[in-house]
């Protein structure tokens, strides 16, 4: 049975207890509820893959607290370590190569020389990993595919008994995962997020290159079909059918709608994007989703809402 822990001293001193027992925490970031284990235990990096049904050539990113842990793991460039300091805590998860006797369970990159690392934002994930003072392996907590969870509740829907405990610190802020930049060569997005790129694009001085089309993902994210709720998805709708649950957006959409912002705002879009998703596929229709706009967290939320629609 899962255990559903409070976010106070004796839940925290729990959940840490139990990652360093090897077992897997449901825990919160300001983005989602991610599913954490030491990275540096192998058995316990493969419970998460076996507890999410995940493909295990997909890596994972590692969670740290700050930035002088994040470098017992990884290399960081210049403009990665700009970047760095200039985001973190927050939902940027930095791609770079891994250093040299980092100790991290080779099923944690899934084979790549390269290591995903972030140090998120919010009180109860920065006290988990304080407490546990080591590196977490965490992509969402959700069987792989699915919608991501942005509650406790959430997470126990999908996980409850595949996992040692959830933490519960609430709901996410932002609602998204982090944007993902790959810092090993030339900056590249690897995939958009709770990070808008026009503001990582400002503090670099520069556009950020695409990354190019791989057999394999080599970042978390990447596949074609994720985030998908059990019933079709159909985008850019204006004129929904009879048969259709709509998700819509800002102040034209029609009032008995699941609306992701009445005002428009994308902030709140972003953070209401996986609840009301989880909503329109528990009314038993098809899912219709009002146009977004492509631009600042909207790049995020469309690259969500396209993998939830993808073929399966």
């Amino acid at each position: 049975m899962t255990e559903r822990l409070a976010a106070d001293t004796a839940g925290l001193d729990r959940a840490a207890e139990l990652l360093a027992n090897g077992d897997l925490v449901a825990f919160p970031t300001e983005t989602v509820y991610g599913l954490g284990a030491d990275a540096r235990q192998g058995a316990a990096v493969a419970r998460i893959y076996e507890a999410k049904g995940r493909p295990s050539f997909n890596p994972l990113i590692v969670h740290v607290a700050d930035l002088a842990m994040a470098e017992r793991y990884g290399c960081l460039s210049p403009e990665a370590w700009g970047l760095a300091d200039a985001f973190w805590p927050g939902p940027l998860t930095l791609v770079v190569p891994i250093a040299e006797g980092s100790g991290l369970s080779e099923l944690v990159t899934a084979g790549l020389s390269t290591i995903g690392l972030r140090v998120p934002r919010g009180e109860t994930a920065q006290a988990l990993l304080r407490r546990f003072d080591g590196p977490v392996a965490a992509p969402s907590a959700n069987l792989s595919g699915k919608i991501s969870p942005t509650r406790a509740e959430h997470v126990l829907d999908g996980l409850e008994g595949r996992i040692g405990a959830v933490l519960d610190g609430g709901a996410a802020e932002v609602g998204v995962e982090s944007t993902i930049i790959g810092c090993y060569d030339t900056p590249r997005l690897l995939r958009p997020g709770g990070l808008p790129t026009e503001i990582i694009e400002a503090a670099l001085g520069r556009p950020l290159a695409h990354a190019p089309e791989a057999n394999t993902p080599n970042a978390p994210g990447q596949l074609p079909s994720h985030y998908a709720p059990d019933a079709p998805v159909r985008l850019n709708v204006t004129e929904p059918g009879e048969a259709e649950c709509l998700i819509g957006f800002g102040p034209d959409a029609p009032h008995d709608c699941l609306n992701l912002s009445v005002s428009g705002d994308l902030v709140e879009a972003a953070a209401n994007l996986f609840e009301y998703l989880r909503k329109a596929d528990a009314s038993g229709r098809r899912i219709a989703v009002s146009p977004v706009p492509d631009h600042g967290l909207g790049r995020a939320i469309n690259d969500r809402l396209a993998r939830a629609a993808a073929p399966r």
